[in-house]
């Protein structure tokens, strides 16, 4: 760390530790007793931290932390309908609501300043405030549809949380026709009483055309769709196979009969597994990583690349690799039939659970057979005695990992760990890449083994990492705001259910709830409810635990070839080997890279889960098109003032307009999470069963319209909740006019590694 930056971190921890109040910057410098070079470093460092709001500068000169100040800097998270919420990630106290009336013109996801004025009225403790400074701009470039008139253009954004349209003089056009979809580089932001101005960098196509709302929305996340020449040509130069000068310091485990086990289409193969039974009773884990730190060095061009993009992203119709596919898909892959270089963790573990004793080293691997989650599932939980036949060799071993991934399951419930089991729906397309059938695809054993031995392995290294003391990368999980917890509970007493404390929740009082429910009719909407009541993980520097699994040390160690933080830590992992600690200088590099390596990762990895979900959702839209006019089954997953969200078996999501249901005027209860008729005292709640007509899909703004099928189904919604629902299922797409050939939507990571 060079001395500046050491100056910078004492004067932010004088300021927030031994300041007592705001400080003149010349009474800071003294009061700090910085002298000759230090004092000369002092001013632009006091600039900066000033700049980037880190520090705060009042209308009197003085300076003083923004926590101290009735201050809160975070992101400002907007909504479609104008108001907004400031994402503080330092308080406790939660995210500051922000009126559509004291944005200040943010826009989505800009890093601001809020005063924070007072609590909003109602039950919980939100915080209510207003924007008083933007620092930095986030939408410098957006994606929308391009309009026209005689003598301008304005461009509106894909992005409805935007909030602006963008104007465009007619000299910056640039070839844009009414209905392109763009790219347009803000050249003026928004004031009060001014739209922001822009001109067009792109054009991207022609609204409607093949393939452009998917492109629309890669390039509005900013994820790169090829590698640099500098990048592919640090690739090329990686041989395809390893030589013997590669074993020396390695640990020979080409003899153990290493297995993966993944989804039948996926080709980044991170982690193999192996078991053992030792005399002793306790079982021996093994779990062996694409050692891809030995092929990614610290900021080569690789390295460069692979943290800006943080991770790959699985579109539904494609793959965005953070590794080139040289890395990905060849050395870095753990194919079966040939050497590997890997991180290994090998964990003994007693029939509790507990992990008694543990090593991490340097390996080479040969892993002798691939398996799929079909495969296993169908030998362990079907019993099919042809495949049992086949693999008959790995059949103990797979029993074994069965009773040892029970075991684990148990001790995480025992301590209180929080164990959702939401259904993936896939989207298979058809040459065309026109979505053809949506497949629900539910965690069988298969799924449990993997995400059981990658948790404890990832626990086990986060462990290892906060005990010698060596700075890493965690995966962190805060506890849930006190507000959203009241909320729930009140979701809760309608199902007879109740959370005793909400100021101090503990994970094991959720994870009751969800046991207590399992296989009743609310099971779904209380999960999906208490999920979006918690808060989202991220990665730090520092341990802080994890709260959904109720783990004092976890981190992301399992998926370095995807995820650049598990790259990260195999890197740090590795630098222990020789003499198990690192230099001072190192040291003090690392306090100052870490945090902004977590920070970005997690930015990534949200714009990353967001376009995943987007793909997803226009192929859902998109599939139910052929649909409309039909009736289903569907159950009331979302309430607001402006209508009801409605969820069919397969998995679609649709909205029935309050302005739809037109026999009443119907009254938004928050509490009971329900619209109630004023005239006929109906009641529509969430988890209710509803049958429903399609009327309307719109691929570009990805929505789908229902209305309530028939009087006779308002009435029943309104009744008693049924306990047996008709199945929409996941039926096929009607095949006129299309190929038949069919493919399956591009390799998703694992669900199990998504912690």
């Amino acid at each position: 760390m060079d001395k500046p930056n050491m100056l910078r971190d004492r004067i932010l921890a004088f300021m927030r530790e031994e300041a007592y109040k705001p400080m003149a910057a010349e009474d800071l410098a003294e009061e700090m007793a910085l002298k000759g070079k230090e004092l000369a470093e002092f001013w632009p460092i006091l600039d900066e931290l000033e700049a980037k709001a880190f520090i705060i500068k009042t209308r009197y000169g003085k300076y003083g932390v923004p926590e101290k100040m009735n201050l809160v800097v975070g992101r400002y998270a907007a909504t479609s309908k104008g108001f907004g919420f400031v994402i503080d990630d330092v308080s406790v106290e939660g995210d500051v609501f922000i009126a559509p009336d004291a944005t200040m013109s943010a826009m989505h996801n800009d890093k601001v300043v809020a005063r924070v004025h007072r609590l909003t009225s109602g039950t919980g403790r939100r915080r209510e405030g207003e924007v008083i400074r933007i620092v930095d701009r986030a939408n410098n470039k957006v994606v929308g549809t391009f309009e026209s008139s005689r003598h301008f253009g304005f461009v509106i954004p894909d992005d409805l949380r935007i909030g602006h349209d963008i104007f465009i003089p007619k000299s910056e056009f640039n070839g844009a026709k009414k209905g392109s979809k763009v790219v347009v580089e803000i050249t003026k932001w928004p004031e009060k009483r001014k739209s922001a101005e822009g001109k067009v960098v792109q054009v991207l196509g022609h609204k409607g055309d093949s393939g452009i709302e998917i492109l629309s929305i890669i390039t509005r996340h900013n994820l790169p769709t090829s590698f640099d020449v500098d990048v592919e040509r640090e690739a090329e130069k990686i041989p395809e196979t390893i030589s013997e000068g590669e074993l020396v310091g390695r640990r020979d485990l080409r003899h153990l009969p290493l297995v993966t086990i993944d989804g039948e289409d996926a080709k980044d193969l991170d982690d193999a597994v192996h078991i053992e039974r030792l005399p002793n009773g306790r079982y021996r884990l093994g779990v062996h990583i694409a050692d891809v730190s030995y092929y990614v060095r610290e900021n080569t061009p690789l390295d460069k690349e692979a943290r800006e993009r943080g991770t790959s992203v699985y579109l539904v119709d494609r793959v965005l690799p953070m590794l080139p596919h040289r890395l990905s898909n060849g050395i870095c892959s753990l194919n079966a039939g040939v050497d590997r270089l890997a991180l290994s963790a090998h964990m003994d573990i007693d029939h509790m659970g507990q992990v008694v004793n543990y090593e991490i080293f340097p390996s080479v691997i040969h892993v002798r057979t691939r398996l799929s989650y079909t495969i296993v599932r169908k030998i362990l939980a079907d019993h099919d005695e042809d495949l049992r036949n086949e693999y008959k060799e790995l059949v103990p071993d797979l029993e074994q990992m069965e009773r040892l991934c029970r075991i684990l399951k148990e001790r995480r419930l025992r301590r209180g760990a929080i164990d959702f089991d939401f259904p993936e729906i896939k989207v298979k397309l058809d040459e065309q890449g026109r979505p053809v059938e949506l497949v629900k695809r539910v965690r069988t054993i298969a799924e449990s083994i993997i995400e059981e031995f990658m948790l404890v392995a990832n626990e086990t290294v986060a462990e290892h990492m906060h005990h010698i003391g060596v700075p890493s990368v965690f995966r962190v999980h805060d506890e849930p705001d006190a507000e959203k917890m009241q909320k729930l509970n009140h979701l809760l007493h309608n199902f007879g259910q109740q959370l005793q404390k909400v100021e101090e929740v503990r994970p094991m009082a959720l994870q009751k709830i969800l046991a207590q429910i399992a296989g009743r009719p609310e099971e779904r909407i209380v999960s999906t409810v208490m999920l979006r009541s918690l808060k989202q993980a991220r990665y730090e520097a520092e341990n802080r635990g994890h709260f959904g699994l109720a783990a004092r040390y976890y981190t992301h160690f399992t998926s370095p070839i995807r995820r650049y933080p598990d790259l990260i830590v195999h890197r740090l992992v590795r630098e222990t080997f020789t003499s198990g600690d690192i230099s001072a200088k190192r040291r003090e590099k690392l306090a100052l890279l870490l945090p902004q390596i977590a920070l970005h990762s997690s930015e990534r990895e949200r714009a990353a889960a967001e376009a995943e979900r987007e793909t997803v959702d226009l192929k859902k839209v998109e599939y139910m098109a052929q649909f409309v006019g039909e009736e289903f089954d569907g159950v009331i997953n979302g309430v607001t003032a402006f209508g009801l969200f409605v969820e069919l078996p397969n998995g679609v999501e649709g909205l029935i307009h309050v302005s739809s249901m037109d026999n009443d005027y119907y009254r938004y209860v928050e509490q009971e999470y329900a619209l109630i008729g004023e005239r006929t005292g109906k009641v529509f709640r969430l988890g209710d069963a509803v049958r429903v007509l399609l009327t309307k899909v719109n691929p570009e703004e990805r929505t789908i319209d229902f209305v309530f099928a028939t009087e006779v189904g308002m009435q029943a919604a309104g009744s008693k909740r049924p306990t047996s629902r008709k199945p929409l299922g996941s039926q096929p797409a009607k095949q006129a006019n299309r190929s038949k050939k069919k493919k399956t939507s591009s390799a998703r990571p694992k669900t199990p590694k998504k912690q």
